[in-house]
């Protein structure tokens, strides 16, 4: 199977100087991604981005899996990549529910499964990752 999305993602990260770890191709499947989003809070990756499944369809179920596992969520990243997106996509752009959260002071992004909002949703905001990590990992 062909994961343009993924591609995307991949490119825009190392196209910032980030690393891509691993990258995994998986249904839109709610204990799956619970177990991905589990397995990353456990590890020693710092950002995880989640492709696809944002959207208002019976079977987009990224959101509802992912969200509980934030400790902070990062309003802003949606409501800028909606706004970003509606110059080229209009309307369409309002059906997305892109979120962004951190937790145990690691950052997870859900971004729509279109490569094009892919690549716009993390060439626009890749460089604020750094600065929510450090503050998701500052000590009060």
């Amino acid at each position: 199977m062909n994961d343009e999305s993924g591609g995307a993602a991949e490119k825009a990260v190392k196209d910032s100087g980030g690393t891509v770890s691993r990258r995994r191709l998986i249904s839109d499947d709610s204990a799956m991604l619970k177990k991905e989003a589990s397995e990353f809070l456990s590890g020693t990756d710092d950002i995880a981005v989640f492709v696809g499944g944002t959207g208002v369809s019976h079977d987009d179920v990224t959101i509802e899996s992912i969200q509980p596992f934030f400790e902070k969520e990062l309003d802003g990243f949606g409501e800028f990549l909606r706004a970003t997106s509606f110059g080229s996509i209009g309307g369409a752009a309002l059906m997305t529910r892109a979120t962004a959260g951190v937790a145990r002071g690691k950052l997870i992004a859900c971004l729509p499964g279109s490569p094009d909002a892919v690549a716009t949703g993390l060439r626009t905001s890749i460089d604020a990752f750094g600065r929510a990590l450090a503050e998701a990992r500052a000590q009060g």
